[in-house]
């Protein structure tokens, strides 16, 4: 119970990444929140798995690319479980285009969910969090130093995660946040089983230069 009488937020956690990272916390003892923007039933089946096993955690619809909502995210946590010490910033959209393809909603729905999300999220969680070691975890991802041939907005939306990173981690560290990030290789979620481009070719090159983990 490492994470006992913690409190986190997980955007973006109604399924892959973020559902397992909201899973996780619970069994090691946090109360989670599991925000969502759309995925409504995939946010209550992630809830589902964590409360029979005596989990604290309520999802909250919102949409984190907006101030407005994300404004009303960490109040809502900080009333319910009286403290926030945790914010995982795990929310992301990846659709790869090739140059040609690439329009103006392509670019900024990816900075809007990758690179905002993270500021705006941020911003806010500051505000409640109680700063005595205490952290925030960006979800990365390992294209932001591994190119491939059609994930240009994609990829340089993760390597801005990156850089702010480690701009959050200067500025917030004297304060007692800790603000660290994760570059995962290929992890097969849902996320990903929808991305039909994504070859048994693909998969054996990101494979070959990672370390895989059952």
């Amino acid at each position: 119970m490492r994470l006992k009488d913690k409190v986190a937020v997980i955007t973006g956690a109604a399924r892959g990444i973020g559902s397992a990272i909201a899973k996780r916390c619970a069994a090691k003892g946090a109360s989670v929140v599991i925000n969502y923007a759309t995925r409504k039933t995939e946010a209550e089946r992630t809830l589902a798995a964590i409360e029979p096993k005596g989990g604290r955690a309520f999802i909250f619809q919102a949409d984190i690319t907006k101030a407005s909502e994300v404004e009303k995210l960490f109040p809502t946590t900080k009333e319910s479980f009286s403290r926030l010490d945790i914010l995982v910033n795990n929310a992301g959209l990846d659709d790869f285009m090739t140059l040609e393809r690439i329009a103006e909603e392509h670019f900024h729905s990816h900075y809007n969910v990758n690179v905002l999300s993270v500021i705006l999220a941020v911003k806010e969680a500051v505000k409640y969090i109680d700063k005595k070691d205490d952290c925030i975890l960006d979800i990365g991802s390992l294209s932001s130093t591994h190119p491939h041939d059609d994930d240009l907005v994609y990829r340089g939306s993760k390597a801005a995660t990156d850089a702010m990173t480690a701009s959050l981690a200067l500025e917030l560290g004297p304060s007692g946040i800790r603000v660290n990030s994760i570059n995962p290789a290929m992890v097969k979620t849902e996320g990903l089983d929808e991305l039909t481009f994504i070859t048994q070719e693909i998969r054996n090159g990101i494979a070959a230069m990672t370390l895989c983990v059952d």
